[in-house]
């Protein structure tokens, strides 16, 4: 009983922090579930995905939305793209020694953390140019093909693969980085391309290896659709330079973890 009630509460936890950040809340999940909860990565990856088939975060989509954030046709495209590459990134996982699969993960996360603390500005107290600075909070944003975006979904479908995340973590970078949409257009435009069964390949491919608990899946997704609703509120209220530097931050302890389990 107390086991399912903590995994619950990492549903819930995950909820808020897919609301506020745009991501699947398995950056939160996975890691938890290995630290606290005994499990191996690819258990906790069948977990987290599979929490995350049905539209959990709907309640922070249309909190977003109403707020003027979220941009529906390039989420579609996102979305498309991340059906596929989930597919092949479960597939990769199953393949690749655990140890490499989890540096390969922590490195990648202390990139995109120092990029968004962007260091060299702290140590020199400068300020990026004007035309390096992403959108203002109002969403506006580069308008691209459509093809990119169904790219930038595929990589990170790729990503939420084999690290069981719901590939918010690299959507929304990509978008800020390159696209320059404001850190809250992109967190409500990734939550948004989220929504959809984009993991169901990956899922089935965990299933199949018999990695996947849906126990556990399913206590977490209660736990989200509860969370994310919050989460997206107070996401709307921070200013966007403490929005990211409370993501860096976040994710910089995330990678630190990660580094000192599998090292």
């Amino acid at each position: 009983m107390y086991l399912e009630f903590g995994v619950l509460v990492v549903g819930l936890l995950a909820g808020v922090m897919s609301g506020l950040f745009g991501i699947g809340g398995g950056i939160v999940m996975v890691p938890t579930l290995i630290a606290f909860f005994g499990m191996e990565m690819l258990n906790a990856n069948a977990a987290s995905l599979a929490a995350m088939l049905l539209p959990v975060g709907v309640l922070g989509v249309i909190t977003y939305y109403k707020a003027g954030y979220i941009n529906i046709r390039e989420s579609l495209f996102i979305a498309l793209g991340l059906i596929a590459g989930s597919y092949f990134g479960a597939e990769l996982a199953l393949s690749v020694d655990i140890s490499l699969l989890a540096k390969l993960y922590a490195a990648f996360l202390l990139y995109v953390a120092l990029g968004y603390l962007n260091i060299p500005a702290l140590l020199f107290h400068r300020k990026k140019e004007a035309a390096e600075k992403p959108a203002t909070d109002g969403g506006e944003h580069v308008t691209r093909s459509f093809w990119l975006y169904v790219l930038v979904g595929l990589l990170a479908g790729v990503i939420a693969g084999m690290f069981g995340k719901g590939g918010g973590i690299v959507i929304v970078p990509i978008l800020i980085r390159f696209f320059r949409y404001s850190p809250k257009a992109a967190a409500a435009t990734s939550l948004a391309a989220l929504q959809l069964p984009v993991g169901l390949p990956s899922v089935i491919v965990y299933a199949q290896g018999g990695y996947l608990n849906w126990t556990y899946a399913a206590l977490m997704a209660v736990g989200i659709v509860c969370g994310v609703f919050f989460g997206s509120k107070i996401a709307i209220k921070l200013p966007s330079a403490t929005f990211k530097k409370i993501y860096a931050i976040f994710l910089l302890g995330v990678a630190s973890y990660m580094v000192y389990k599998y090292l």
